[in-house]
């Protein structure tokens, strides 16, 4: 029985000995996966134990992520590919493992056992794990968090992030790579729209230099703001309402309220009083027979006469105390 523990004490050393280098193998084993995948380990719920269980002296950052359609995680989908290319980036960076860095991704199809252990309920999650033994040791196996919550979906965060996390290691840079395609559809957009312009500059510069064109877009814009178009769009008011008496009624009392049509009504008056007024200043004027331009004169200011009277009664709908009217209303 002596013996027993002798032999048992005498083989202590050893066995830390094999544990430090199961350890060891264990980084060699995924570092090389890493170096041949040219990217991230893919692995399920016994490998995330293997690859995080203590001691270790390495570090592991993995992502736990949901890739399939059904579960609808966009972000998990838009982030992936930053991803890998991150985690290609500083391995091809750091091929002789000096920084001893294991990139992993978990999907949740792979690793339901080891979500349900985290108790995590979105995704994607990324965890750091620092290592329990070595220089660069942490006494308890507690992981570092990224928070996602912010949206990001790209590799520059994350690559500052592991930068802080893990300042005692090489840090490879990132270097997003060139983007020929979008650099040949940009220039090829850009030849074409200036070949466009080009051909057609001497048909549509006529029309955009028109005065009258840009007179009826301004007169049309005025229209539809003085009449309360963007109040109607913030408001979200009913397009018309009761009048408590089983009719309708086209204009709200009170200066706050209004209805859809009691805005398209006011653009109308709006609109007839300032055509109207052109004529009055610019066609009556051009007519060379005294006679029909003695009639115009009389029947547009009668029409801005009947406008004017209209616009002060429903003025006076809005503002009961309004004591000004014309005739007829």
């Amino acid at each position: 029985m002596r013996l027993l523990q002798y032999v048992t004490a005498a083989l202590l050393p050893f066995t830390a000995l094999a544990a430090k280098k199961s350890s060891g193998d264990r980084f060699e084993t995924y570092h090389s996966k890493q170096l041949s995948n040219g990217g991230p380990v893919k692995v399920d719920d016994k490998a995330y134990n293997d690859l995080t269980k203590t001691p270790r002296d390495y570090s592991v950052a993995v992502l736990l992520t949901a890739l399939e359609a059904r579960f609808g995680c966009n972000l998990c989908n838009e982030f992936q590919p930053d991803w890998e290319l991150l985690a290609k980036q500083w391995t091809k960076g750091d091929k002789q493992g000096e920084g001893r860095l294991v990139f992993a991704t978990l999907d949740f199809l792979d690793g339901k056992s080891t979500f349900q252990s985290l108790m995590l309920q979105t995704a994607p999650v990324l965890l750091l794990f620092p290592p329990t033994t070595g220089p660069n040791a942490k006494p308890d196996n507690v992981p570092h968090r990224f928070d996602f919550s912010s949206g990001t979906n790209t590799a520059e965060p994350i690559h500052a992030w592991l930068t802080r996390q893990l300042p005692s290691i090489p840090h490879p840079t990132f270097v997003r790579p060139i983007n020929y395609v979008r650099i040949a559809v940009i220039t090829t957009a850009v030849i074409g729209f200036i070949t466009l312009v080009t051909v057609a500059a001497p048909y549509i510069l006529p029309v955009i230099q028109n005065r009258n064109l840009w007179a009826a877009i301004s007169l049309i814009a005025v229209l539809l703001f003085t009449s309360g178009h963007m109040f109607n769009h913030i408001r979200k008011v009913p397009y018309v309402g009761g009048d408590g008496k089983g009719q309708i009624s086209y204009f709200a009392g009170g200066f706050q309220n209004q209805f859809g049509l009691e805005t398209q009504i006011v653009a109308a008056m709006y609109g007839i009083l300032s055509f109207a007024t052109i004529s009055l200043a610019l066609k009556v004027p051009r007519m060379t027979e005294p006679r029909n331009q003695q009639i115009a004169v009389f029947v547009w200011c009668g029409v801005i006469l009947g406008m004017y009277s209209f616009l002060l009664s429903v003025f006076r709908i809005k503002n009961g105390g309004y004591p000004f009217w014309l005739p007829p209303f």
